[in-house]
């Protein structure tokens, strides 16, 4: 039961606009063969200081449009959807978009929001299945960006050897996730093996699937404590 009411809240809030900010479609990134890169971009102030791309797990499909006049999107329950407005504030703005490997249509987005906010730090952020995500981008992208964040990683992060690159980057993991592709120990031996910046969380609430976002694995109960605690990291750039 609590698993239905956490599906059915978070699909509730992908008609509902943020509290407080602003929160919009932008369609005016481009590939260069005129492909259109739909993303929602939610701010708290005029000149954010830092921008977090985020991008959802599973499936990755966002897919965000405009309908009947409302924004509409999928994966309003993901972690990091869900926490989107959580992250704006007068330093900090936020783009949702579908999870890509893809260093052209990642970069397409970046130049965008570069144009919009010239001189702020670009972070690119992916949770469980959209860190295969973040890991390819981090080899593309390398130095074109301030860092890369992997939520919940997955696995494959054991190997990810990250000392040699430019950008920054930080795991984030819960203490208590069971999911079977995404085990903390695997993160905590990067952090060991390589000297990857962690941030380990505890608490919260855990319902259904042990890999979807009501469970530890998506940080149900502490978002707010998540998201800030990236962000204090992230405003630590020397």
């Amino acid at each position: 039961m609590k698993s239905l009411q956490f599906a059915l809240a978070f699909t509730a809030m992908l008609c509902i606009r943020p509290a407080y900010g602003d929160e919009q479609l932008v369609t005016s990134a481009y590939l260069a063969n005129g492909e259109t890169i739909p993303y929602i971009l939610t701010t708290a102030g005029d000149t954010p200081k830092f921008v977090t791309i985020l991008m959802p797990g599973g499936v990755g499909r966002l897919e965000p449009h405009m309908e009947d006049g409302k924004l509409r999107f999928l994966a309003g329950g993901n972690f990091l959807i869900r926490s989107r407005v959580l992250f704006a504030d007068d330093d900090f703005a936020t783009v949702s978009t579908d999870a890509t490997g893809s260093a052209e249509r990642m970069q397409a987005i970046v130049d965008d929001v570069q144009s919009r906010f010239p001189g702020a730090q670009i972070y690119i952020v992916g949770t469980s299945r959209s860190t295969f995500s973040t890991m390819q981008l981090a080899v593309s992208l390398d130095g074109k960006v301030a860092g890369f964040i992997h939520t919940s990683p997955m696995d494959g992060i054991y190997s990810f050897d990250t000392r040699n690159f430019k950008s920054r980057h930080l795991l984030v993991l819960h203490r208590d996730d069971s999911c079977r592709a995404t085990h903390p120990s695997s993160a905590i031996h990067a952090h060991e093996k390589f000297g990857i910046p962690l941030i380990v969380m505890e608490g919260g609430v855990s319902t259904g699937d042990p890999c979807e976002a009501a469970a530890y694995h998506g940080y149900n109960g502490i978002e707010s404590e998540t998201v800030n605690r990236i962000k204090t990291w992230i405003r630590a750039a020397p």
